[in-house]
């Protein structure tokens, strides 16, 4: 079993830059896949990028070529990195690590994209 932790959210302008890491205990993150997830006021849950064992990132269209996932086996650690941030980014941000039928999640940092 593992364990999330989520850090490095916060206020920030618009256009402003933001990065997220998930520090994971209990277990190495080099046999899960790993993902972000972010959750805005009265809406789902939704899933922002993805990284597989391999390291290859996916993501959802909203945040192409802004965002970018990647992973850290040595230190054990996820990260997100977001750039040119927009209002609509504002949401708490969720780490999910995945294996087979098991799912692990953190408690959540909370993202605001405001002036």
């Amino acid at each position: 079993q593992v364990q999330l932790v989520e850090s490095g959210g916060g206020l920030v302008q618009p256009g402003g830059s933001l990065r997220l890491s998930c520090a994971a205990s209990g277990s190495t993150i080099s046999i899960y896949t790993m993902g972000w997830y972010r959750q805005a006021p009265g809406k789902q849950r939704e899933l922002v990028a993805v990284t597989f064992r391999e390291g290859i990132g996916n993501y959802v269209d909203s945040v192409k070529g802004r965002f970018t996932i990647s992973r850290d086996n040595a230190k054990n650690t996820v990260y997100l990195q977001m750039n040119s941030l927009k209002p609509e980014d504002t949401a708490v941000y969720y780490c999910k690590a995945s294996r087979g039928p098991y799912d692990y999640w953190g408690q959540g940092t909370q993202v605001t994209v405001s002036s």
